[in-house]
């Protein structure tokens, strides 16, 4: 019979974050960009044979055109990894990463496998939001109880905005602290552990010799990152879902591309193969609330996962929100009580970007690392998903 064990993260790597559809990553292919961050993530750890690895599994919201064909397996072959290792994509949307972090803990837990990787990417620059070719149930349209599964994520917010009485002001005065945070951890250097370079390369008309000259550029801070913002700058956007709404581009989170990547292993492995853990991957919840306001979902998986951890929110020293709408993470923040001052410390998707079912990857990887530079005991996890749902997970640091 497996023996329980418990689930290590022993090294966590993103990408830097690009803005979609003409950042820098644009034209760099989400599953090259998976393969980077793979790289870079068994890099960490030196000790480990790459053929020890069991799986991989991959988190990708619109898993279709240059991300699909199982994205995970391709990632993992255009990375080196020994055929031997296989993978597998998954999608909850927005918290398609994060799943596949909770999936792998899972496998570790019941004694399958003793070394993972679980990871994300999303290209917005290359798959639009609503993928290549949409296709709704006519059952959506057919009853009216069933129309809120077709609500764009924006008219989500407004709803959530009206129904929780969220002001335009709160919102971009939210959005305001994101970016002025943002800029803060850049300047500080607090991403820098959790952030591995990418060299990308620019193609320059060089119209005196009638040729196209290449550069590489050495990409390797978040782009969506505002020194210039301000209220009065904010004020000035319309709403850009309603036409007497409040969300704006502004103080909504920014499309874009990016990936990340960690590695999972038991305590068995860690022996093993002479591993330092990072962090404990505690607990995982997702639940499941009305489409129309799908940006209140955090609100009930918040307290699962606290409560499958052993924990309450007070514990809690770091706590990544996903921002997909300013108007949301409010509503979360309020209805639960939430400690504003470790939430998102280091600004949140508003300013650093949300590349869908890469980002619970790439947010792992900020609190992993938050939690250690920081010497904090717990940090959680949580966003908002797609079609109604809202996911958290907690994890300890070692």
């Amino acid at each position: 019979m497996p023996t329980l064990q418990e689930a290590y993260i022993v090294a966590a790597l993103r990408s830097p974050i690009g803005k979609a559809p003409h950042g820098a990553l644009s034209h760099y292919r989400p599953d090259d960009l998976l393969a980077r961050v793979i790289q870079g993530v068994i890099s960490r750890v030196p000790s480990l044979d790459p053929a020890a690895i069991e799986d991989v599994i991959v988190g990708c919201a619109i898993p279709e055109g240059p991300q699909g064909f199982n994205v995970a397996r391709i990632g993992a072959l255009l990375s080196g990894l020994p055929n031997s290792v296989p993978g597998v994509t998954v999608n909850r949307f927005c918290a398609s990463g994060l799943t596949a972090i909770a999936m792998a803990a899972d496998r570790i837990r019941v004694g399958e496998a003793d070394i993972l990787i679980a990871a994300g990417t999303e290209s917005m620059s290359q798959v639009p939001i609503m993928g290549v070719s949409t296709s709704f149930s006519p059952a959506i349209f057919a009853r009216d109880e069933n129309v809120g599964i077709a609500y764009g994520m924006g008219i989500t917010a407004e709803e959530v905005a009206r129904r929780w009485k969220i002001s335009r002001e709160d919102q971009d005065a939210f959005a305001l602290q994101s970016h002025q945070r943002a800029l803060a951890a850049q300047q500080a250097g607090e991403f820098r552990d959790e952030i591995m370079p990418i060299e990308v390369m620019r193609r320059l008309p060089d119209l005196a010799m009638c040729k196209v000259s290449r550069q590489s550029h050495r990409f390797d801070l978040d782009e969506g990152v505002r020194a210039d913002t301000s209220l009065e700058a904010l004020a000035r956007l319309r709403p850009v879902f309603a036409a007497k709404g409040s969300v704006t581009a502004g103080n909504s989170s920014q499309m874009s591309d990016g990936a990340g990547a960690l590695l999972i292993a038991s305590e068995r492995a860690l022996k093993t193969h002479n591993l330092t853990p990072l962090a404990r991957f505690l607990s995982f919840s997702v639940r499941g609330v009305p489409p129309e306001i799908m940006g209140i979902g955090p609100k009930f998986a918040i307290p699962m996962a606290l409560k499958r951890a052993g924990l309450n929110q007070d514990q809690l020293g770091w706590i990544e929100l996903n921002e997909a709408f300013a108007a949301q993470s409010l509503a979360v923040i309020r209805e639960l009580g939430l400690n504003p001052d470790v939430v998102n410390p280091m600004g949140g998707a508003i300013a650093l970007g949300h590349p869908l079912g890469a980002t619970g990857a790439i947010r792992a990887a900020t609190v992993v690392h938050a939690l250690q530079r920081r010497k904090l005991d717990y940090g959680m996890l949580t966003m908002c998903v797609g079609t109604g749902m809202g996911a958290a997970g907690v994890f300890q640091r070692v």
